[in-house]
């Protein structure tokens, strides 16, 4: 499979990104790589390998859920850019 600058053109048109002309040449130059790439790989025999989910033999990990101790007011403040008594304060985005 190929792809051709006049492709990349109009992709980039539909989505609304214009691209400079170097940029046009590069990223046409790297989708046809990336095309190359997986008709590489599609020529390949897959039929003894089991489909994975995941490259990599890993799954979450997740802590249980157990109440604690809340960070002090005082300290969730300290790095606000503006507050209000003990409350964050953040501009009005409704009129």
């Amino acid at each position: 499979m190929s792809i051709d600058k006049e492709t990349v053109k109009h992709v980039a048109h539909l989505a609304r990104i214009e691209l400079q002309p170097n940029e046009l040449e590069k990223i046409s130059g790297q989708l046809h790589d990336i095309l190359g790439f997986i008709d590489k790989i599609s020529t390949l025999d897959i039929e003894k390998i089991t489909p994975a989910s995941h490259i990599l033999p890993i799954s979450n990990v997740l802590r249980d859920d157990l109440p604690h101790k809340s960070l002090p007011v005082e300290k969730a403040l300290e790095n606000a850019p503006s507050k209000k008594g003990s409350f964050f304060s953040v501009p009005k985005i409704i009129e």
